[in-house]
Order: C-alpha cells, then sequence, then structure tokens
C-alpha cells in the first residue's frame, strides 16, 4: 500500500510517500512545497500549493493519504490561512478520488516517537531512522508530512471516537438499596 502524508502549511506545504509491505516501510519520495511570497497574492499561493501537491499525487498514485489536523496558531489570520491551504490539499486529494485521513499532532508524534510531546527534532530523528534517511531535509514539514504517513501505517486509521456513555443518573434511594453492605449501623 502506498500512503501520502501531508503537513498543510499555507507557506510551506510538506508531503512524504511511503511504501507499506506489512511491517516494512519503504521511502517512496518526499519534500516541501514552499511558496514563493513575494508578489505573489494569497489566491495565487494556493494556487500553486494545489497544482505542485496535485502533480505529487499524480506522479505517485497513494492508496491512501494522511494528513495532520489543523489544531492552533498564533494568530487568527495564520489560522484561517492555513485552513484554505488544508482546504488546497483536500481539494487535490478529492480530485485524485482519495479522502484524506486525519490525525492530530499529539496521535503523529506518540505513533512515531512514544511521546505525544515529542519536539520537532525528536519526530525529525525518529522518522530517519525508521525510513533509513541519512540526511535530514531543510524543512520539518517534509519529515512532519513522512511521520503523518507512518502514523497511518502503525495505526491503519484513525482511532475510532472514544464512546463516552453517560452513566445512567440514580438517587442517594437507590445507591442504598444497590449497596446495603456500604450502609454502616443499618439493621
Amino acid at each position: 500500500m502506498r500512503i501520502l502524508g501531508i503537513d498543510p502549511g499555507s507557506v510551506v506545504c510538506g508531503y512524504g510517500v511511503i511504501d507499506v509491505e506489512g511491517s516494512r516501510m519503504t521511502l517512496v519520495e518526499y519534500g516541501a512545497i514552499a511558496v514563493k511570497r513575494r508578489n505573489a497574492s494569497f489566491p495565487k499561493r494556493l494556487l500553486d500549493i494545489h497544482q505542485r501537491l496535485r502533480h505529487v499525487i499524480d506522479r505517485t498514485s497513494p492508496d491512501e493519504v494522511a494528513m495532520e489536523k489543523v489544531f492552533y496558531a498564533k494568530n487568527v489570520l495564520s489560522i484561517v490561512q492555513l485552513a484554505h491551504a488544508r482546504g488546497v490539499a483536500v481539494l487535490a486529494c478529492a480530485e485524485h478520488g482519495v479522502d484524506p485521513i486525519e490525525y492530530t499532532p499529539m496521535q503523529v508524534k506518540r505513533s512515531v516517537t512514544g511521546r505525544g510531546a515529542a519536539n520537532k527534532e525528536q519526530v525529525q530523528l525518529m522518522v530517519r531512522s525508521i525510513l533509513g534517511i541519512e540526511e535530514a531535509h531543510k524543512f520539518f514539514d517534509a519529515t512532519d508530512a513522512l511521520a503523518v504517513a507512518i502514523c497511518h501505517a502503525v495505526n491503519g486509521g484513525p482511532p475510532p471516537p472514544l464512546n463516552k456513555k453517560r452513566a445512567a443518573r440514580t438517587t442517594w434511594a437507590d445507591f442504598v438499596e444497590q449497596n446495603p453492605a456500604r450502609i454502616v449501623g443499618k439493621k
């Protein structure tokens, strides 16, 4: 199975493609789509991301796509721009007929390093170790995208949502009736 991992971004969008056969993962390719910000409008930058990511998808033909979820940003404009870039990436995947599966950054870090609070350097080190990459890429976004692909390979899909059933509400009278041995002084 071939998995494309995407780390969406409005300035740098990371991508990484791995082949998975059983428990063996092999690097196909990875990189970063760094858009030129100077003299380019935001819509033109989004178009650039879309076209270049689409080229990666057409070239590598992934069976599945995994993407990091948008979770926070330093300011409102950043989160809006990141959401737009993410939308462009989702569109490129949809045009190829693949719906991306999303993982939180914590899920990705935990799957790759064993720690949900790992820093980017630790994630990069583990990705390089797992896939046998000798030199670090100049953008963390590229190895982050590979980490997303590895996360998907390890988990086979996102974890199911927690089924938090609310305990049936009972009264103190019900509790006393169901637990007579816990009542002190009752005969």
